[in-house]
């Protein structure tokens, strides 16, 4: 599906998933589905379904989202972001074009990253036990 289809991705998503991934918000800290869960596997695109992170990055950083130290090897696009008065890096998925957070340089790992991604954004899919 085209990131340039909004009717298409209005009747896919929830309205707060469109809000998030294709009006650039941001959900509520503390208030993701995704923020707490420990389970192994994968964190697709909810729009386009591609795989942007596997659990092993996944850490708490007390930020309030979801966060990562790293993304799957091409599959998040990195924009600079200078909106509301911040400079910041906004990362969307590499197929479709969805928002799904930000990117800072400050994450506690060896890579120094923290991926800030929107629970909205995102769906899981366990590692078969």
């Amino acid at each position: 599906m085209s990131s340039n289809n909004p009717e298409q991705w209005r009747k896919q998503l929830s309205a707060e998933q469109y809000h998030v991934c294709w009006e650039k918000g941001t959900e509520r800290p503390y208030s993701g589905a995704l923020l707490h869960n420990r389970k192994s596997g994968d964190y697709h695109c909810v729009c386009c379904k591609s795989v942007l992170f596997h659990s092993a990055a996944k850490f708490d950083s007390g930020c309030g989202w979801p966060s990562f130290d790293k993304a799957i090897e091409g599959r998040v696009t990195y924009t600079e972001d200078s909106s509301h008065g911040m400079k910041r890096v906004e990362i969307t998925c590499g197929q479709c074009g969805s928002h799904l957070g930000h990117v800072f340089p400050d994450g506690p790992t060896e890579t120094g990253q923290r991926y800030c991604v929107n629970s909205l954004s995102l769906e899981f899919d366990p590692d078969e036990q």
